[in-house]
């Protein structure tokens, strides 16, 4: 659920950014195909990128991590 007056994170934007050569190469393929998903099961299992980078970068960006009131 956006928050007026703010973007949220698109899905792969740190991937693309820091141009992940596991992105660029799911970049080059079709959406679902049989290769894409192989491709990105290492997205799952072995990213290559760390959450403490993942999280640096989203606040060297910007984006706030947010959660609603319960």
């Amino acid at each position: 659920m956006p928050i007026p007056g703010f973007v949220e994170y698109k899905r792969r934007e740190f991937c693309r950014d820091v141009k992940c050569p596991i992105q660029l190469k799911l970049d080059s393929l079709e959406e679902g195909s049989e290769e894409y998903e192989k491709v990105r099961q290492i997205c799952r299992t072995n990213c290559k990128y760390t959450a403490w980078q993942f999280h640096h970068w989203l606040i060297e960006k910007g984006f706030l991590i947010v959660k609603p009131k319960k």
